[in-house]
């Protein structure tokens, strides 16, 4: 899955000579990872940032489903949640060896300690901050999410956003999910790479090359 073999075709010359691709070659091998809640726009997001920097795009949900032959929740419904979440960790641990590219990781994903130290070893981890009325709002148009099973849904939610924020808070950079285009997003989760990875220097530096002003 590593290298630039599925993504579509042009895209590596399309970021040739822009900050992204001084962001890529900081990167190397790594990889960059979506964390954050349900619904707050991993998938979606992380396939357009991917297009961007020319890396691939994996979401672990759907790579966790190949691997057990079923649908998350028939893992949660016959299996339990206990070995859905070993699963999750394993798969992720399998993923991150094949950077780079942009990784959408399940809501709980981040809050097992040791996939979020591989996750820290390997790339870099950015929470997509969404506040609980967006996330209502976008969960409400699915009916895959065995967690919010429940009489109600909304105090579940709130809890799991109460339990999850502060390891979320965590990650390397935070950048908020909101009801405005992706791509504004993406722009914004560009704009921190670069400011994290020093990206936007050397990309700036390489333009100036020639200038020799004093």
């Amino acid at each position: 899955m590593g290298g630039l073999g599925n993504m579509p075709h042009g895209a590596a010359h399309d970021v040739a000579g822009r900050p992204e691709a001084a962001i890529v070659a900081a990167l190397g091998p790594r990889t960059v990872t979506l964390v954050g809640m349900m619904g707050a726009g991993k998938s979606s997001i992380g396939r357009r940032l991917a297009l961007r920097l020319g890396i691939p795009f994996v979401d672990a949900d759907v790579e966790i489903e190949k691997a057990a032959g079923m649908t998350i929740n028939d893992i949660f419904a016959v299996r339990g949640e206990a070995e859905f979440r070993a699963g999750e960790a394993r798969v992720i641990l399998r993923l991150l060896e094949s950077g780079p590219q942009v990784l959408a990781t399940g809501g709980g994903a981040f809050t097992n300690p040791d996939t979020r130290a591989a996750i820290g070893a390997k790339g870099i981890s950015i929470w997509l901050k969404a506040e609980f009325d967006i996330l209502m709002k976008r969960i409400k148009r699915r009916h895959d999410r065995p967690l919010l099973k429940t009489d109600d849904p909304g105090a579940t939610l709130r809890k799991l956003i109460e339990e999850r924020d502060p390891v979320y808070a965590l990650a390397d950079l935070t950048v908020q999910s909101r009801e405005v285009m992706h791509e504004k997003i993406v722009d914004e989760i560009v704009s921190a790479l670069a400011g994290r990875m020093g990206a936007a220097c050397a990309f700036q530096g390489a333009r100036a090359d020639g200038d020799h002003e004093p």
